[in-house]
């Protein structure tokens, strides 16, 4: 009997068109073939998909480099095909899901000719966690197929968990002819489909990633009670072994990375990875919070990643106990074949390939790594992995930290006064953009929870669907935002940051056990630490820097409050009014001031 899998399968390769279909097991021996095959017979214009990176310095490592016109998600290329545009929201592209649907048909007949299809069966969660979702991609790409097996639970088993079922989500997606006019990344939520054509970078090829783990399950959380969030997940552990778990939101490029896997600088306490990028949150039969990270891989930012900036990352990259680790678009010292980028240790390699294998030096004026270039690796490798990583129940969260980069205006850290005043704190949310999209950098854009490029329907919705339950949570978390960017007249940042951000988890920590016996302040925003509740031990903080830290000027916010009106505004009337209320209390306090 065809199962209803098998029938897609066909389907696709009917339309497609590939010279053959190989399903993918998942085993280590057939990641060790696919690098093989990526190596000598896959390529991307004159260019293998892999290279061997050396393997004494960097074990199990392989370099790849993308098409030039394809280094970072594409957002203007991203549409949220919803039956209706009013469901999409304004925060979505929109487009009629039968007209994408005829335009992705035409541009994928035949994409595939030539090229093998890989099934790639994989579970988005742990296969026992009842929050877990089984998925099945298609790809026409070596470096997906890899990259995939790296950041999912990829495997055979899935095939049988998912049976005769039509209950699993689908992706198709082929690299085309990396055409950019002819690049389109789709979602259809109604149907748990994401079509990906023209692409290979790992927003858009990746589907398990951004385009199902926020985009659609976004969506899913919104209809079955749950959340799905652009979020690290950490515990942190005191001297006497109590752990805190915590969310983060960060826009890409904003520390969220360094900050899952932090290295403490205070002793006696540790802070204990379990995802640095997506986080599923369900209310738990005891009316709290419960986290888990969907995903198995880490794909983060290379450029300033360092022993300085994030020791555990170098010791996770480095480590050999998962096969393989890819990096994507770095430099490549040619005297010892090893990676490189900017912000790495030690002094610049004389002789360096950039991230489009042309002979580089300072003197070219560019950046010899692209700046959103990638490592994708094994959660497994890192030192710092919770022990409840596998828990398929998740782990208890006791407080949210929403963030962005901001060099002026926001505070380091405020506390919210209850859940509604948090969630509004959330939606307000600005950072200034990074390379991790394809737009100008430097530019302030709002971004509510970091999630603004990921929410797959009307963000007016979402913010509702956050009030909402957080009211039927019986212990909500607290939640509190964050700022490590703030500078000060020089430009100069005001902040250490790094594994110096211990120092504010702790703070957070305490704020939720002992609320009573560390104080805060109360300003317009919200609650701010009292500088001798801050462990500033050898940091050199003046009390005029950190004054500075925690300034509000009238300025600034009139300014700020302005721009939040008016994004707020483009929802119209599907705005919750429990958002508006906290906004005008706001404008009303400064206004006092």
């Amino acid at each position: 009997m065809v199962t209803a899998l098998e029938k897609w399968v066909e389907e696709q390769a009917k339309l497609t068109k590939p010279k053959k279909i190989y399903w993918c097991d998942g085993s280590e021996e057939e990641a060790h073939k696919l690098i093989e095959i990526g190596m000598k017979e896959e390529k991307i214009g004159n260019e293998p998909i892999f290279r061997e990176l050396n393997q004494k310095t960097w074990p199990k490592a392989y370099l790849h480099r993308s098409h030039p016109t394809d280094v970072a998600r594409t957002e203007h290329l991203t549409y949220v095909c919803h039956p209706d545009k009013e469901t999409a929201g304004p925060n979505n592209n929109w487009m009629n899901p039968q007209e994408a649907k005829e335009l992705l048909t035409k541009l994928s007949d035949g994409c595939m000719k030539g090229r093998t299809m890989y099934v790639l069966p994989y579970m988005m969660g742990h296969p026992d966690s009842p929050y877990a979702k089984a998925c099945v991609q298609l790809t026409d790409v070596s470096y997906v197929a890899i990259s995939m097996r790296i950041m999912t639970r990829l495997g055979k088993k899935v095939v049988e968990k998912i049976g005769n079922s039509e209950n699993f989500v689908k992706g198709l997606h082929s690299v085309g002819d990396f055409d950019p006019h002819k690049r389109f990344i789709m979602h259809f939520p109604e149907e748990h489909l994401v079509w990906s054509i023209g692409s290979g970078y790992g927003g858009n090829a990746l589907l398990g990633k951004k385009c199902f783990s926020l985009r659609i399950a976004s969506w899913l959380g919104f209809q079955e009670g749950w959340l799905a969030e652009h979020m690290v997940i950490i515990g942190v552990e005191d001297p006497q072994g109590k752990i805190t778990y915590i969310l983060a939101a960060f826009p890409s490029a904003c520390g969220k990375t360094n900050l899952a896997m932090l290295e403490s600088t205070l002793p006696g306490y540790k802070v204990w990875t379990l995802g640095d990028d997506i986080a599923w949150i369900n209310i738990g039969p005891d009316g709290r919070f419960y986290a888990i990270n969907p995903e198995s891989g880490l794909f983060g930012v290379a450029p300033g990643t360092s022993m300085k900036t994030n020791p555990n990352m170098l010791r996770t990259i480095k480590n050999d106990k998962f096969f393989p680790t890819l990096f994507t678009n770095s430099a490549l010292n040619i005297d010892t074949n090893e990676p490189w980028w900017e912000g790495m240790d030690g002094s610049v390699p004389k002789n360096l390939l950039d991230w489009q294998g042309h002979p580089w030096s300072p003197a070219k004026g560019t950046k010899a790594a692209h700046p959103n270039s990638r490592f994708t690796v094994s959660i497994y490798n890192s030192p710092t992995l919770s022990k409840e990583f596998d828990n398929p129940k998740g782990v208890p969260i006791s407080a949210i930290i929403i963030g962005g980069r901001r060099t002026k205006t926001m505070p380091l850290t405020v506390e919210s006064l209850n859940w509604e005043h948090g969630v509004f704190l959330g939606a307000r949310t600005g950072s200034e953009t990074t390379a991790a999209a394809v737009h100008q950098v430097g530019v302030l854009r709002r971004d509510p929870m970091a999630m603004l490029p990921f929410c797959g329907y009307n963000m007016a919705d979402y913010f509702q669907h956050w009030l909402n339950l957080g009211r039927k949570a019986k212990y909500p978390p607290k939640i509190f935002t964050a700022n490590w960017f703030r500078v000060d007249e020089a430009g100069n940042f005001l902040w250490p940051g790094f594994s110096e951000n211990i120092r504010i988890l702790k703070w957070i920590v305490d704020r939720v056990h002992n609320p009573d016996k560390i104080g805060a302040k109360e300003t317009p925003l919200g609650l701010i630490p009292h500088m001798e509740n801050i462990n500033l031990s050898g940091l050199n903080i003046t009390k005029k820097q950190w004054e500075e830290l925690f300034a509000f000027y009238p300025g600034e916010w009139e300014i700020e409050l302005n721009e939040v009106q008016k994004f707020f505004s483009q929802f119209g009337q599907r705005m919750p009014e429990n958002i508006w209320n906290e906004f005008k209390k706001l404008k009303n306090k400064f206004g006092r001031r």
